[in-house]
């Protein structure tokens, strides 16, 4: 299969989007980084930071749902929130792209998900 979007096939980010999609406390994913940027490489990171009302340990639960889709790249997650680093949070602003938003939550199938 072939990478489109941020260098991600359609199917992942099907996957990733259906992980997010189970949690009401996420209202939108934004990926930033080469991703983002179009500048990626084979075996880039994923670089993915979530805004709402996501405590630690939803976050932590969100960390092991990414990580069971066993995805072929590293994915950095973050809170936009606990980002005290303001030159990364310009980053985001700047070049950073939704990947998941809440209100669009019905437009992710799980059937295409599957392998």
């Amino acid at each position: 299969m072939s990478a489109g979007r941020f260098g991600l096939t359609e199917n992942d980010v099907i996957k990733l989007c259906s992980v997010f999609e189970r949690y009401p406390q996420v209202r939108e994913v934004i990926i930033y980084g080469s991703r983002a940027k179009g500048t990626h490489r084979p075996g880039s990171d994923v670089d993915l930071t979530i805004l709402g009302c996501v405590d630690w340990q939803v976050f932590n639960q969100l960390e092991l749902d990414l990580d069971d889709l066993l995805l072929p790249y590293k994915i950095d997650l973050s809170l936009y929130e606990q980002i005290d680093d303001a030159d990364l949070k310009s980053h985001i602003e700047r070049v950073g792209q939704t990947l998941f938003c809440a209100a669009q939550r019905s437009n992710y199938s799980p059937e295409l998900a599957r392998d």
